[in-house]
């Protein structure tokens, strides 16, 4: 589009879907940068990034430096003489690099900045309750998601998506979002907004930090609607666990999907109920939750029905929130 030069920088599918729909739009993508092939999996085999393998399938230049500030690799995007960077789930730029295009570099985040700043903005989104969430593009400064907004776009949360549901509707809004940008830098049409006019007096921006292991552990204490989203928020990766208990052993147990139940009941937070067939049951604060998918440790994804027919949940009383 009007002989506009642009570098794409990204990582994984949810990349992709920007990258391809730059490609089919006809732009000027010059050149990509992905992160270097890594070992993955049980077996450690050497694994090439989604946005790696789409950009070969399209015969795309490809970079993939160890360092983003090594001189020779700093050297060879400036002699691309891009207009402009696109950056989709990639990491933090230096300043060296976010500042050589001549328009600027071009973040698309996935949430409503300034809100869910951060690695993992829909799973924090649905963790806490949010009924919407979108994508914004803004241009990168030197702080993390702060820069000025360009677009933002929105779509609902509906109470059983998932955020492996909300990843895969954002991903295509965010392609769109992203040439819709583009067209109306070109066209000169769009005006950049500080962040700062997008929140309140008073508030605070919500933060959506890296998820570690501890933070998706259950806390059976809380309400079925917390830890419903809990486990929506962090479904199918990296996914809600607990721990079944006796007195002889405990194991680890992940959940993906649950149906909350306010129902009154005097158990203890953790008591499993269960008719050995059918369902499986835990009492938290107010109700229970009703797991419908989950995974126990060394075994593959099921349902709960399936579950119960070759395991004996009776002998595990309760589900608990440590391993001992």
């Amino acid at each position: 589009m009007n002989g506009l030069r642009i570098i794409f920088m990204g990582t994984p599918e949810f990349a992709v879907a920007t990258l391809g729909s730059l490609v089919m739009n006809g732009f000027d993508v010059a050149g990509v940068v992905t992160v270097p092939d890594k070992p993955a999996g049980r077996g450690r085999k050497i694994t090439k990034s989604a946005v790696k393998l789409y950009a070969e399938s399209v015969y795309l230049p490809l970079m993939q430096p160890e360092s983003l500030r090594n001189p020779e690799f700093i050297k060879q995007l400036q002699e691309f003489d891009a207009d402009l960077f696109i950056v989709v789930a990639f990491r933090m730029l230096p300043e060296v690099i976010w500042k050589i295009p001549k328009i600027g570099t071009i973040n698309l985040h996935a949430s409503l900045l300034p809100n869910y700043r951060g690695a993992a903005p829909i799973n924090h989104a649905i963790i806490n309750g949010e009924k919407a969430t979108g994508v914004t593009t803004f241009f990168i400064d030197d702080k993390i998601d702060t820069g000025n907004i360009l677009m933002r776009e929105k779509i609902k949360i509906s109470p059983t998506e998932n955020a492996g549901d909300i990843h895969d509707k954002l991903m295509k809004l965010g392609a769109r979002v992203v040439i819709k940008t583009i067209t109306d830098i070109v066209l000169d049409r769009i005006v950049p907004i500080p962040q700062e006019k997008f929140i309140k007096q008073g508030d605070s921006p919500k933060p959506a930090p890296k998820i570690h292991p501890d933070f998706c552990i259950i806390d059976w204490y809380k309400d079925s609607e917390q830890i419903n989203n809990l486990i929506r928020g962090l479904s199918p990766h990296p996914s809600a666990r607990t721990f079944l208990k006796n007195d002889q052993k405990t194991i680890s147990l992940k959940i993906f999907e649950c149906v909350p139940d306010k129902e009154h009941h005097n158990h203890a937070a953790g008591r499993i109920i269960s008719d050995g067939k059918n369902f499986i049951k835990v009492a938290c604060k107010n109700g229970f939750i009703n797991i419908t998918s989950l995974q126990l440790e060394g075994k593959t994804r099921m349902s709960a029905v399936d579950f119960l027919r070759g395991f004996r949940i009776e002998d595990y009383p309760a589900a608990v929130s440590q391993p001992v």
